[in-house]
């Protein structure tokens, strides 16, 4: 019963906020670890009975449809991986047990939003969801109070309004055509009046609502400052799932089960992806800031999925799913490592730290597996998810776009070679000679993501048998 993925969190949310909640205070971090943990395993291991049992016990209160394929597999399991991370770091961050507590319940509420997303076939509900996770994505980013988390919740919010007004919007327009919300009902409608203005306007403006939740260019103005801003365990988070479930993959699935790969919506699609690809990578090159390099590198990443998306064979969409959860793993691992950096040296300013790599040596050497997978080298998981892009691209006689994704892998080498080279080789810069490595939780935290990043580049056969071809069975 895969809606046991909503109603868990939920549940965990109402014990640890009963009256006596006093007493869950301190176990708050163990039983959302512990859900996270429940979530991958189920994904892992799933027994065909318990996706294929889509029984909705909500419905008797809300009307909403859920469903399940090879494509949500991905997404769960990304979620929970991300989401476990963030448990750990966030509870070793926060020494105070009241606000691990409100960390605690704000990333259950916004996994509830997430999950149910990956399961819901009605764009009402989606909407609805998107929300629920915009909501404690907000919270979570303004939850230290800082000047400049305040700030960044502050555009954060106010984009994502904008987002919402062109969501109900296209949903108004959807009612008027189909009368009804369901995936199935407006891919009905769509296909029996493709050229009604009404439509083609519907469409716009969810898709638009979609790249701005997803961070993409010309979209993409509160990422940098977000991801910067926010706590590095809440950037974790963001950066690594929430942007993905809350812009890509909805994106993905409307294309796959609603609106269908057009050839105009293709192209504006892949030009947003490549945009997005190179101007996320150029403007990492120039950043001085380690967080906020990151966060360019996530738009450019970001855009390789977009750009297979819009491509739309069942290979580039796979290459796409993949490499969503290959940037989920590589991401939350680079934004742990600028959790370390930050609690040693008290900055991720690349000017005022180096040579921290002999100080600091798991923390340098895992940066280095997440970099190269970013860049994709191989044999890291990176480099298969790219290489599945690039060949979806060139078979489907998208050269040019091909060229592009190739070239900005190497810029993407480039700006995180500076990154290493500047943070981690050299002497260590004055003041920096007593820093030692990050503390238990944050190394072992690394080694984790650091581990499912080689093991899912040397296990590609396994991972492509039980994961990538069934979703080009999706698409097919």
């Amino acid at each position: 019963m895969a809606t046991l993925l909503i109603l868990l969190p939920l549940a965990i949310i109402m014990v640890l906020n009963l009256p006596f909640k006093d007493a869950f205070k301190r176990a708050a971090p163990f039983l959302g670890g512990c859900f996270y943990l429940l979530q991958a395993a189920l994904v892992v291991f799933h027994p065909a009975a318990f996706w294929d049992d889509i029984y909705n016990p909500l419905e008797a209160f809300f009307a909403f449809e859920c469903s399940t394929d090879a494509l949500s597999l991905v997404l769960f399991l990304s979620i929970a991986i991300v989401g476990f991370v963030a448990v750990l770091v966030g509870a070793h961050a926060l020494k105070n047990p009241r606000q691990r507590f409100f960390l605690i319940n704000l990333l259950l509420l916004a996994t509830v939003g997430m999950n149910a997303n990956v399961m819901v076939t009605d764009l009402f509900s989606t909407y609805v969801f998107l929300e629920v996770t915009a909501v404690a994505s907000f919270i979570l980013i303004a939850m230290m109070k800082g000047e400049g988390a305040l700030e960044g919740a502050f555009k954060y919010i106010i984009l994502s309004v904008i987002a919402s007004v062109m969501m109900l919007l296209s949903l108004a327009l959807l009612v008027l055509v189909t009368g009804q919300t369901s995936f199935e009902a407006v891919r009905a409608g769509l296909g029996a009046s493709p050229e009604s203005l009404f439509v083609k306007m519907a469409m716009i403006l969810f898709v638009c609502g979609l790249f701005v939740k997803g961070g993409v260019v010309p979209f993409h103005a509160w990422v940098p400052d977000v991801y910067a801003s926010a706590p590095s365990f809440v950037s974790v988070f963001l950066a690594g799932i929430v942007t993905k479930v809350s812009g890509v993959y909805i994106l993905m699935r409307l294309l796959v089960s609603v609106f269908g790969f057009e050839a105009s919506v293709q192209q504006v699609i892949m030009f947003v992806g490549a945009l997005s690809i190179v101007v996320g990578a150029l403007a990492a090159l120039a950043q001085r800031d380690f967080k906020r390099m990151l966060a360019y590198s996530s738009i450019s990443q970001v855009g390789y999925i977009v750009l297979a998306l819009g491509c739309g064979t069942p290979l580039a969409v796979a290459g796409a799913a993949f490499h969503l959860f290959n940037h989920a793993v590589f991401k939350s691992l680079l934004f742990v490592n600028a959790q370390g950096v930050e609690e040693r040296c008290g900055t991720t300013h690349m000017e005022m730290v180096s040579g921290l790599g002999s100080r600091m040596p798991v923390t340098g050497w895992t940066s280095v597996i997440a970099l190269l997978s970013t860049a994709g080298v191989p044999p890291l998981a990176g480099f298969w998810s790219k290489l599945l892009i690039i060949m979806a691209l060139l078979n489907a006689s998208r050269y040019g776009y091909a060229a592009v994704a190739l070239f900005s892998s190497v810029l993407t080498l480039a700006y995180f070679l500076s990154m290493q080279r500047r943070m981690f080789f050299g002497k260590p810069h004055k003041g920096m000679e007593n820093i030692r490595e990050a503390g238990p939780v944050i190394v072992g935290v690394e080694i984790i993501l650091a581990g499912i990043t080689v093991g899912a580049g040397l296990l590609y056969p396994l991972v492509l048998e039980y994961f990538i071809l069934p979703v080009q069975r999706v698409v097919g």
